[in-house]
């Protein structure tokens, strides 16, 4: 799994919708941050619940890290097969966002659209809401453990800015002791900073989580 990716900057009450229509035909596309499929369900009912009069309700998932199909799911809702959910989905796996489910509403305009019409139109109102979608990083935090000698202190402390670390804990004895948080994918290189600049002469451990 990779240590950081693009969410929706949304939380579990709200959502972020776009609006168009397309030959006659009222296209409303609903998305929201949904970091497992009990989630996305559960997104998709309230959006059903809040159109139960419109034509179709297409939907699609993709409750994991960007382009994982391990945890996606899909539905045409009654429209011609392949052409709203497979689109759809495509459009969320081809993105930069992850955890992320859509919900396409249609009312009927009067105008059929075509196999190929319906395509276009299903993932084009993904795309039209993936351009303006608020997104923020994923972080995924470790904690670690580093003791060194009292003369690098002021060393430590000019480099957590640039790993994006922080003290969280603070022991003093014989050496200093210290308990940070960062990425996990700065943790390499913050220990092989350390280890040079003080020559080797600390103990850098990770921390796991009891």
């Amino acid at each position: 799994m990779s240590n950081r990716y693009l969410i929706p900057a949304l939380n579990s009450t709200n959502f972020y919708r776009v609006k168009d229509t397309i030959k006659r035909s009222k296209f409303i596309c609903t998305m929201a941050h949904t970091a497992d499929i009990c989630a996305a369900k559960a997104f998709i009912a309230r959006i059903q619940e809040e159109f139960p009069d419109a034509n179709h309700n297409c939907w699609a998932f993709q409750c994991g890290p960007p382009a994982d199909t391990a945890h996606a799911g899909m539905s045409d809702d009654g429209e011609p097969r392949g052409t709203a959910g497979k689109p759809m989905l495509g459009m969320l796996l081809h993105s930069p966002v992850g955890e992320l489910t859509c919900v396409v509403t249609r009312y009927f305009g009067g105008i059929k659209l075509g196999t190929g019409g319906l395509v276009r139109a299903y993932s084009g109102m993904v795309k039209l809401a993936l351009q303006e979608l608020p997104v923020h990083d994923k972080i995924f935090f470790v904690k670690v453990q580093v003791i060194l000698d009292y003369a690098y202190i002021t060393l430590l402390q000019r480099l957590l800015p640039d790993f994006e670390a922080e003290i969280i804990n603070t022991t003093f004895t014989a050496d200093a002791e210290f308990t940070l948080q960062l990425p996990k994918e700065q943790c390499p290189e913050l220990k092989k900073a350390l280890t040079h600049l003080t020559h080797d002469e600390l103990l850098f451990s990770l921390l796991t989580d009891k």
